[in-house]
C-alpha cells in the first residue's frame, strides 16, 4: 500500500518565513482532516528532513505567530490547539486559488450556450438593432462604423438599420447541492480520494459565497446514511467504515432543492464506487459484491424523478471500472445529465468549468 509522497519543499521568493510556512501549513491541513496538532507534527518531521526553519526562526516562533495572527487557538487547560474561523476561511481561499490555477490550464468541460440576450457580462458579439432593444444595449462605435460603410464619409447619417446591439450574457441564480461520498473506499488501495473532494467543496463554497452571494450551496455527505454539513465543517470531513448509500444522498439532496426558490437546480455528486447500501424501514440492505439491481434500480428511479423536477445531476466518477462506468452512463441517461470520469488531479477543473458554464443563461429579452 502506497502512502503519502512528499517532494522537497521549495519556498517562494519574496515571502517571509512565516508566510512560507503558513502556505505549507494550509496545504497539509486537508490531509489531516483539519487536525492542527497532527499538522504541526508533520511539519516538525518535514523540518527535520528539509530544514524549513533556521536559528533565526524556529517552529516555536511559527506556532506563536499562528496564534498571534488568529490562525490558531490554544486551550491552556488541556494544552491543545485548534483551528480558528480565520484558518477555515483561508483554507477555502487557498483551495479556490489552487483549483483556478489549474482551471486556466485546462480545456475540459466547456459547454457554451447559443442564445444571446440581455444580461450581466458583455459579449464580443453584436447584431442588428431590433424593435424593443434598449438604448443602453447600442454599441455606438460599431454603429458609426456600420453607418460609414453603408453611406460613405461624404454624406454621413445614422439610420435605424445601422445600429448595432452589443450582446450580454445573463448570470442565472443557481441552487447547488454537492454530494460527497465518504464511504471507506475513498481511502482504500493506498489512494487518498477524500482530500481532493474536500478541496473542491471548500473552493466551490468560497466561489459561491464571494462571487455569487445570491446562490445557495448545500453540502451532503453520504455513507450508510446521508446528512448535511456546514461549510465551516468541510476541512474536518473524514471517511468512515461505511457502505455507499447513494439513494439516501439523492433523497436528501432532492428534499433540499425542493425547498429552494431558484429555477436552476443542480446536484454535483463526487463518488468513487458503486452504490452498495439501501435503507429499508429500520434496517440496512447491503451488498458490496458487484452491482445489485435492487439498489441500482432505486438510484435510476431517483434520477428520473430529478429530471421531472428539472434538477440536473452531474456525476464525477473517480473510478475506471467498465461495469461502474456503464452504470453511471445508464444513471446519467435517465436524468439527461452529465457524467465525467475524472482523475483526482483534474476533478476541480471539471467541476468549476461545469458550474461556471451552468451560470450562463443567454436569453432573448
Amino acid at each position: 500500500m502506497e502512502g503519502f509522497n512528499f517532494s522537497k519543499y521549495e519556498p517562494q521568493p519574496g515571502k517571509t518565513k512565516f508566510e512560507q510556512l503558513l502556505d505549507l501549513f494550509m496545504q497539509l491541513l486537508p490531509y489531516t482532516s483539519g487536525d492542527a496538532e497532527e499538522t504541526l507534527r508533520w511539519m516538525m518531521e518535514l523540518d527535520k528532513q528539509f530544514h524549513l526553519t533556521d536559528e533565526n526562526y524556529g517552529m516555536g516562533d511559527f506556532i506563536q505567530d499562528l496564534k498571534d495572527n488568529g490562525y490558531l487557538k490554544e486551550d491552556p487547560a488541556m494544552g491543545t490547539f485548534a483551528l480558528t474561523a480565520k484558518s477555515e476561511q483561508t483554507l477555502r481561499q487557498k483551495s479556490l486559488e489552487e483549483i483556478f490555477s489549474k482551471l486556466k490550464k485546462s480545456k475540459n468541460g466547456d459547454h457554451p450556450t447559443k442564445k444571446p440576450g440581455l444580461g450581466d457580462e458583455i459579449s464580443p458579439d453584436t447584431r442588428s438593432y431590433q424593435f424593443g432593444d434598449k438604448l443602453e444595449q447600442i454599441d455606438f462605435t460599431q454603429s458609426i462604423r456600420t453607418a460609414q460603410i453603408n453611406h460613405g464619409l461624404d454624406h454621413f447619417e445614422l439610420q435605424e438599420n445601422d445600429l448595432q446591439i452589443r450582446e450580454t450574457d445573463y448570470k442565472a441564480q443557481t441552487s447547488t447541492v454537492l454530494m460527497i461520498d465518504i464511504s471507506h473506499s475513498m481511502i482504500l488501495y493506498g489512494e487518498d480520494r477524500i482530500t481532493p473532494a474536500k478541496k473542491v467543496a471548500m473552493a466551490l463554497s468560497e466561489l459561491i459565497t464571494t462571487k455569487y452571494p445570491k446562490d445557495t450551496l448545500d453540502i451532503v455527505v453520504f455513507g450508510n446514511d446521508a446528512w448535511t454539513v456546514e461549510i465551516k465543517d468541510l476541512p474536518y470531513l473524514q471517511v468512515g467504515p461505511y457502505h455507499t448509500n447513494t439513494v439516501a444522498g439523492m433523497e436528501l439532496a432532492m428534499d433540499i432543492l425542493r425547498r429552494r426558490k431558484n429555477a436552476n437546480k443542480k446536484i454535483f455528486m463526487i463518488t468513487d464506487g458503486k452504490p452498495t447500501c439501501l435503507k429499508i424501514g429500520g434496517r440496512y440492505y447491503k451488498n458490496a459484491f458487484g452491482l445489485d439491481r435492487k439498489i441500482t434500480n432505486r438510484c435510476i428511479n431517483l434520477a428520473v424523478q430529478c429530471k421531472k423536477l428539472k434538477i440536473d445531476i452531474t456525476t464525477f466518477m473517480i473510478a475506471s471500472d467498465p461495469y461502474l462506468q456503464q452504470f453511471i452512463t445508464e444513471f446519467t441517461e435517465a436524468n439527461h445529465g452529465k457524467a465525467y470520469f475524472a482523475s483526482l488531479d483534474n476533478l476541480g477543473a471539471f467541476i468549476f468549468k461545469d458550474f461556471e458554464s451552468g451560470k450562463k443563461r443567454r436569453i432573448y429579452d
